[in-house]
């Protein structure tokens, strides 16, 4: 590789929430052709892999993961195309990304601002606010499909609310956005907005993943846990948070296994207080 190759490395300095066991070996590629280089030898070995961005929205066990761990960060370019199109790598933090639109006179993806983690991880899990998701600004992505680069159009992709349909083995590489027209001072004053309404409602003083569950629908987590009385509940280390009860938040020493066991506990609470049956927002991986 040209890139980075750590082995034994603990997923808790790669994630947001700080827990997690050591990944076997974990690869930081260069770029597109490093990342290939890697992923044949990796097939060559009968080695498991698996790709990340920035670890925000990730929970890993405990015993950590077998294999190898990806991590896109490196893969961060951003650059405008014309006619309202910017192209910006998996590895790209959302906020630069938003920024670099505004100095091309563009927006419309404001609402990613306050979104920690990258565009990679953001177009996975089709991360979106106030009814937007990112995939609805995206024209095409470009994914290594099958071993290859591919570019992909938005109408041969399936989507939903907070999920991306894509094959086993599919990474994400980049994203081309297709935004308005837009004066500067506009897009600073959503960037603003959203960074502000995001500070006063997450903001919660530790460690964390964001919003742990998705919400039902036409409901929202963060009620039906409230309703149970459940805001501020501990497992060990892990607590729901007492700012917003759809944070959970590591507030020292935690383990995965706390989190396991919380949003267990959660899950039940809610089931048996109005019949709801919450699911992970978080990505769980790795050794039981």
């Amino acid at each position: 590789m040209r890139g980075l190759l750590l082995a034994d490395e603990p997923m808790s300095r790669h994630t947001s929430l700080r827990v997690g066991g050591p990944a076997d070996l974990f690869a930081i590629p260069e770029d597109a052709d490093d990342l290939q280089g890697l992923l044949r030898q990796l097939k060559e070995r009968g080695i498991p892999w698996l790709a990340i961005g920035r670890g925000n929205n990730l929970l890993v066990r405990d015993s950590g993961i077998r294999g190898a761990v990806i991590s896109l960060e490196r893969f961060n370019r951003v650059e405008a195309l014309g006619q309202g199109r910017i192209r910006a790598g998996a590895g790209a933090e959302n906020l630069a990304v938003v920024r670099f639109a505004q100095e091309q006179g563009l927006g419309g993806i404001g609402f990613i601002s306050g979104i920690p983690g990258t565009v990679g991880g953001a177009i996975r899990m089709n991360a979106g606010a106030y009814g937007t998701g990112i995939m609805e600004r995206t024209e095409s992505l470009t994914l290594l499909h099958d071993g290859n680069v591919r570019e992909f159009g938005r109408d041969e992709l399936e989507y939903g609310y907070r999920h991306l349909d894509l094959a086993a083995g599919d990474i994400i590489l980049e994203a081309l956005f297709r935004l308005d027209q837009r004066e500067a001072e506009q897009t600073e004053e959503e960037i603003r907005k959203d960074l502000e309404l995001r500070r006063a409602k997450h903001s919660v003083g530790f460690p964390s993943a964001g919003s742990f569950f998705k919400n039902p629908a036409g409901q929202t987590a963060w009620r039906l846990i409230d309703a149970t009385g459940m805001r501020g509940e501990r497992v060990g280390g892990a607590q729901v948070s007492q700012v917003h009860s759809n944070f959970l938040v590591n507030t020292g020493g935690a383990t995965a296994g706390d989190f396991l066991e919380l949003s267990r506990v959660v899950k039940k609470a809610v089931l048996a207080s109005c019949g709801v049956t919450l699911e992970e927002e978080v990505r769980i991986v790795g050794e039981e």
